[in-house]
């Protein structure tokens, strides 16, 4: 067993006041992700369950980052429209009811995190708070309408998302103004430290513009697939970003709709949201067997890598989009109807 992941799962427990005979069952992430970091969540969960003889419930990754906002606003009821967007990922769907999902569109290439993430790089910003903070930060100094960047996938009708395109377009305008990134900004002159805010402003105009855009048409879907929808949920690292937040309010608010985010402790990945959703499952009976005593450690673990969350909406499938099905798990909503169909 990892030594790490015995001392986070120890120091949260105290600092909550509890011991292990306290919990009542274990929710644990298992897709999707890198099957290494799903395997030394998923064994020590399947270890504290056993030895306490505790149900165990498999957690959706990104449900759970759509559901910790039903723990901090306890008006959000289903159906609500939800926008996941961090390092990874770029989700949007319809969530009809828990376990219910429709995606109505998703990343065809990079994420708005990986864009931000490399932009930073770039520049020559400090990353250790990660890239969208500094790029962020950086843009509030700048002329958003200084660098021309095309906004992605103009030309398409869908909800899908690219960032691929504009990553490239950041990268040759760097180049351009000769700016080395080896210099840093607390180096660099007036003048080139004007030039990478300029680049910052102007990438994070068009970056959630993108965002906006692709937003505005889901929603419009969403409310003639559920027209008592009245929130829009965004969650996931990237919705710390303030301006993030400011721009997708305007949105909502033009499409009388609620925004709602979880505070910024809660959009990047964290415990709270995996237990909130185990939670939720709990509560309806969505929960495994204790996993059994003694365990062998080549036992074979549900490990889902590649897990979508729901099924495709026609209309948002995109022709730009490659996605290789091989290994594809099954949906966490086919599944779920499939079980309730079952009983």
């Amino acid at each position: 067993m990892c030594t790490y992941s015995l001392q986070v799962v120890q120091e949260a427990l105290d600092k909550a006041n509890l011991t292990e005979k306290d919990l009542t069952a274990v929710a644990v992430t298992i897709g999707p992700g890198l099957s290494l970091c799903l395997r030394i969540g998923v064994r020590k969960a399947r270890s504290v369950a056993s030895s306490h003889n505790l149900p165990l419930v498999g957690v959706h990754h990104m449900e759970a980052h759509t559901l910790v906002a039903r723990l901090v606003d306890r008006e959000l009821h289903f159906p609500f429209m939800a926008l996941l967007v961090s390092g990874g990922h770029n989700l949007l769907i319809l969530a009809r009811d828990l376990g219910d999902y429709i995606q109505l569109g998703t990343t065809i290439d990079d994420a708005i995190g990986e864009a931000y993430d490399k932009t930073a790089k770039w520049l020559g910003l400090d990353l250790r708070r990660s890239g969208g903070p500094a790029v962020e930060e950086l843009a509030q100094e700048g002329d958003a309408k200084s660098v021309k960047f095309k906004v992605p996938m103009k030309q398409h009708k869908d909800c899908n998302f690219s960032y691929a395109g504009l990553k490239t377009q950041v990268r040759l305008a760097i180049e351009a103004k000769r700016i080395n990134a080896e210099i840093s900004l607390a180096s660099a002159s007036d003048e080139e430290r004007q030039a990478r805010a300029d680049i910052a402003a102007s990438f994070q105009r068009v970056a959630v513009l993108h965002l906006e855009e692709k937003c505005e048409r889901a929603i419009e879907w969403g409310l003639n697939i559920e027209p008592s929808i009245n929130h829009l949920v965004v969650s996931g690292g990237v919705a710390s970003n303030k301006y993030v937040r400011a721009r997708l309010e305007e949105v909502v608010k033009w499409k009388g709709l609620k925004l709602v985010c979880p505070p910024p402790s809660l959009c990047t990945d964290n415990g709270v949201m995996v237990a909130w959703t185990g939670l939720e499952h709990f509560r309806l009976g969505r929960f495994d067997p204790p996993p059994p005593a003694n365990e062998p450690e080549d036992a074979v673990l549900d490990l889902r890598p590649r897990w979508p969350l729901g099924e495709e909406y026609a209309e948002g499938k995109s022709e730009a989009r490659s996605m290789r099905t091989a290994r594809m798990h099954p949906s966490l909503t086919s599944l779920i109807k499939a079980s309730i169909k079952q009983e």
